[in-house]
Parts: structure tokens; C-alpha cells; sequence
């Protein structure tokens, strides 16, 4: 039997800061354990939060950029329960006054448009990270504190790729405005999924299962995909009561969600107002002052790139799946490169270049800007041919020098010297009278023939251009 799946995602986010959101201790990634902690992080006795206004600010610009309802005063409130990784006994978050309701955003599915309704957005501290062995585990405090921000969805969602095109949609607009580099390989995105199925006519939600803390976008979708597959299964095998509210988790090795606690089991946070940080007000200035700070999204600049450059949907897809990779071409335009020629070298060699080292970024190839700008140039000058310019691009990689200095250590300038090329052309024809005949007789292609043999006698330095306009002249 075909049912309908229903899913709502807690998704939770850390955020680029100096410092953790309410201590002065470093925000920062670090292999040394226990390294960035201050005795706040610690809960040691006496220790007062101090709130970070840059995650503040990072938080309420998110909101806005989800059309959520921002409220008059910004305030938190302590969530308790006891666990080793919560040092103080309770997380310092926001719960009866989020920083943003009520949103929504529009994206992209399959080429489709989905509005996706936000029940809220919050700023709370991360806990510490426990690591589990054989017979003992140890704490972390590093991530104790770190800046965090929830949120939720409302249970707005029907399938897995509906799910990860929001999440790849708010990845993109994370890092577009600097909040975080959602760098999954860091820990730094993970996810609550809510999963129900009902029938297709029904007009009441199903039974929810909740799975924690899953930390990857492909572990989320087969999340879903799984937990759609064994809800459906159980209801056409008239084991309804099977499909129980309860608290689940993925498991890799398995490829399968395990049940951790029923619902039942839940505990009661007891949430009251976080006594040591005074509310106050969110300014109408404030709020301007931050509305204007937000920068072009991935979605505007595709939409630019497409109108205004002539670019594929395929290409400014690609262009700006990345915002290191869209500043890297904005600036080949600023420096009055072509948009299509910039696009081309970038889709094809700078990010081949990319994929070809692990772990690598934009940032990490020696070719910039202003070198794809140059070697355009060189290109649009006829100074160098379209071959030689992919030549002059490995040689760059390579040698690490300018496109301008390749040329000139490699001797590559193209040979624009009427008297040699005509030379040239004369030495082809008198050895290709076959190919000459050839192309009297209607096999046009051997003039392209020719002409390669034209460049193979300059090494490739000869004007094309200038060799085939010879060579049509010279045979009639």
C-alpha cells in the first residue's frame, strides 16, 4: 500500500565566532583535547555568562533571511538535565522566545519550488563532545559552549530529497553570510529527524519516530528512506501497534535506525528563564543595520549569473554551489574577464584541479583571478592560442608562475609575422597536393588538415586565423 510520509527536521548548526557564545574561550577547531576551555565551559562555581553580540547578530540575520517573526526582546533560558558532557547541569538556550517564528522559504526541489514552513530558529551552547571505548569514555570540553543554532521545521516535508534540498539550501545560505562553514567533517551540522507515514487520504499525521543526532547529509537521507521503508512495512503487515513514539538512532554499520528510549521515557527540562543574562530590546536600528549587512544568496547570484552573464542553468548551478567558488568568479569578472570564458576555466580546470587533492578548496590552487583574467587576455589577444592556452594553465600549476611569465619561458608568443606564416603556408602546399585536390573535390575537412599542418610546422605558434585565411587564398 502507498502511503504518505511526513517529516520535520531539528537541525542544528555551529557558528563562526572569535569566541563561544557566552564564554571568552576560542571558537575554534582543535585536535587537542580540552584545549579551548575557560571555567565557564566547566561550570565551575561563580562563573557568569557573558553573551557573544556577534552570534546575536549571526542569529537574527538568519532569521530574517527565513522570513520568521523577530521578536522585541532578546532573551534565554536554561533547559536542565544531568549528563557528563553538561558540566553546569542545564544548557543556556532560547524557549519561550526564540529569536525567530513563524518563517518560511521557498526553494528548489528537482527543478520544482517547495515552501518550507519554519516553526522556529534558536541560539543556544553546544555541549561537550564524549568519546566512547571498550570499558571507560572521556569528555571534551572544547566544543562545551560553542555556539549553536536550532532549527525547526514544521512537519512540512513528504520525501528524503525534499528533506536534503532544504538542508543543502540552508548549508548554502550558512556559509553564503559567514555563519558557519557547516563543516560536516568538524562535526559541525547534525540533525534531529522526525519521520511519520500516514495514508494518502488520511488528514491526521501518522505516529512521529524521532532519530538524534544524525551527522551527515547522506546519513539523514537514509534515515528516511529507512525509516519510510519500515513504518510502511510494519502497517501492511498489521503490526500498527509496532509503529510506536520513540526516540531512535542511525547506525552506519547496520544501515539501519535502533531504538534508543520510547517517548514515555522522556525527560522534563523544567525551562525557566535564564536568571544571570538580562533580556533586552532588538532595535529597529539594529535590525536595519543587520538587514543591510546580508550579501547576495547562492540563489540571487545563480539568477544573476544566468540573466546577466548568458550562463547555463547547469554551469551557474555549479558556479555558485560553493561562495569561495562564486567570489573566486566575481572576481575574474571584476577584472574585466568574459563571464563565459571565466566560467569555462573555472568548471573545467580550476575545479579539476580541486577534486584531483583531498580535502582541498579553491583556496588552495596556486591559479587566481587575476591569472584566469590574464590568461583570457592572452587568449582574446591572439597572443596565445586556445591549445596553448590550456598548455600555459599546466605549466602554471607546475612551475607556479604567471601566465605571462609561462609564455615567456616556454617561448609560446604566436607567430604573427605575415612573410613566415605566408612561407609556411607555401612549404604545406607544395607538399599536400593530394590534400589540396582533396578539397577541390568537396572533402572540406582537409583544409583543417592543412592548417594542422601549418601549426605543427610553427610548433604551434602560428595564428591559426591568419594560417587558414592564407592557405583559402592560396588553393583558389
Amino acid at each position: 500500500m502507498a502511503y504518505k510520509a511526513v517529516i520535520g527536521l531539528e537541525f542544528h548548526c555551529e557558528m563562526k565566532s572569535h569566541t563561544k557564545v557566552f564564554s571568552d574561550a576560542i571558537n575554534g577547531y582543535s585536535k587537542k583535547s580540552n584545549e579551548n576551555v575557560r571555567p565557564l565551559d566547566l561550570g565551575f562555581p561563580g562563573t557568569l555568562p557573558m553573551v557573544n553580540k556577534e552570534c546575536v547578530r549571526k542569529a537574527i540575520e538568519a532569521a530574517m533571511i527565513l522570513n520568521c517573526k523577530i521578536p522585541e526582546y532578546m532573551e534565554f533560558d536554561r533547559k536542565n538535565y544531568f549528563y557528563p558532557d553538561l558540566p553546569k547541569g542545564f544548557q543556556i538556550t532560547q524557549y519561550f522566545n526564540p529569536v525567530g517564528t513563524n518563517g518560511k522559504i521557498v526553494i528548489d526541489v528537482n527543478g520544482k519550488e517547495k515552501e518550507v514552513l519554519i516553526h522556529d530558529i534558536h541560539l543556544e551552547e553546544d555541549a561537550a563532545s564524549l568519546d566512547h571505548y571498550y570499558d571507560t569514555s572521556t569528555i571534551d570540553y572544547n566544543r562545551a559552549g560553542v555556539p549553536l543554532l536550532e532549527l525547526v521545521t514544521e512537519p512540512c516535508l513528504h520525501s528524503a530529497d525534499e528533506a536534503l534540498a532544504f538542508l543543502e539550501h540552508m548549508r548554502s545560505i550558512y556559509q553564503y553570510t559567514d555563519i558557519s562553514d557547516c563543516d560536516t567533517k568538524r562535526g559541525q551540522i547534525r540533525a534531529d529527524v522526525n519521520v511519520s507515514i500516514m495514508d494518502e487520504n488520511d488528514t491526521k499525521f501518522g505516529t512521529k519516530v524521532e532519530t538524534k543526532n544524525v551527522n551527515s547529509f547522506d546519513a539523514i537521507r537514509k534515515t528516511i528512506e529507512y525509516e519510510i521503508k519500515r513504518q510502511s512495512e510494519l502497517k501492511d503487515a498489521g503490526r500498527y501497534d509496532e509503529v510506536v513514539q520513540e526516540t531512535r538512532r542511525w547506525d552506519d554499520e547496520t544501515g539501519t535506525t535502533i531504538r534508543m528510549r520510547s517517548k514515555a521515557d522522556a525527560i522534563d527540562y523544567k525551562y525557566f528563564t535564564e536568571p544571570n543574562i538580562p533580556r533586552y530590546r532588538i532595535t529597529e536600528e539594529l535590525k536595519e543595520s543587520i538587514r543591510k549587512s546580508i550579501p547576495m544568496l547562492a540563489t540571487e547570484r545563480k539568477e544573476k549569473y544566468i540573466k546577466e552573464y548568458n550562463l547555463s542553468e547547469y554551469d551557474a548551478g555549479v558556479l555558485v554551489k560553493s561562495r569561495k567558488i562564486s567570489d573566486y568568479f566575481e572576481e575574474c569578472i571584476s577584472l574585466g574577464c568574459d563571464p563565459k570564458s571565466a566560467c569555462n576555466w573555472i568548471t573545467t580546470r580550476v575545479l579539476a584541479e580541486v577534486n584531483r587533492v583531498e580535502d582541498s578548496t579553491i583556496d588552495d590552487v596556486f591559479v587566481r583571478p587575476a591569472m584566469i583574467a590574464e590568461l583570457v587576455k592572452l587568449i582574446e589577444d591572439k597572443k596565445i592560442t586556445n591549445n596553448q592556452g590550456k598548455e600555459v594553465f599546466i605549466h602554471m600549476l607546475e612551475d607556479k608562475l604567471t601566465p605571462k611569465e609561462i609564455v615567456k619561458k616556454y617561448g609560446m608568443e604566436v607567430i604573427e609575422d605575415d612573410n613566415l606564416i605566408d612561407t609556411l603556408v607555401d612549404e604545406v602546399l607544395s607538399e599536400n597536393a593530394q590534400a589540396i585536390e582533396d578539397y577541390k573535390n568537396g572533402r572540406t575537412n582537409m583544409l583543417d588538415y592543412m592548417v594542422g599542418q601549418v601549426m605543427k610546422k610553427s610548433k604551434g605558434k602560428a595564428n591559426p586565423v591568419s594560417a587558414k585565411e592564407k592557405l583559402l587564398n592560396k588553393i583558389k
